[in-house]
């Protein structure tokens, strides 16, 4: 493979840690933005009784989006069941369920 403007070998391989570093950095001021808000907002709003952490807010949304990967998963297959079904139940090269 190769991407479009940038010379083999070292070029690449530069470009490729810069874009890198970029993405790491936003992903990570993202989630310190989510880990200290919901503290921020606790102690600026003077709420006690009520406490939703950062940390609980990345693990469900992790979780959130790894079942709506799930599901998306599961539909393809249905899909692919369906368009079997049409032909006969029978399968050709690597598509076998």
């Amino acid at each position: 493979g190769f991407i479009l403007g940038i010379r083999p070998g070292r070029p690449t391989t530069d470009y490729i840690e810069k874009v890198m570093g970029r993405i790491t950095l936003g992903g990570a001021v993202a989630l310190a933005i989510v880990a200290v808000v919901p503290t921020m907002m606790t102690g600026l709003m003077n709420i006690n009784t009520f406490y939703f952490g950062g940390t609980a807010v990345i693990i469900v949304v992790g979780v959130a989006l790894d079942t709506v990967h799930q599901i998306e998963g599961q539909l393809i297959m249905r899909h692919y069941e369906g368009i079997l079904k049409r032909r006969g139940g029978k399968t050709s090269g690597l598509l076998r369920l």
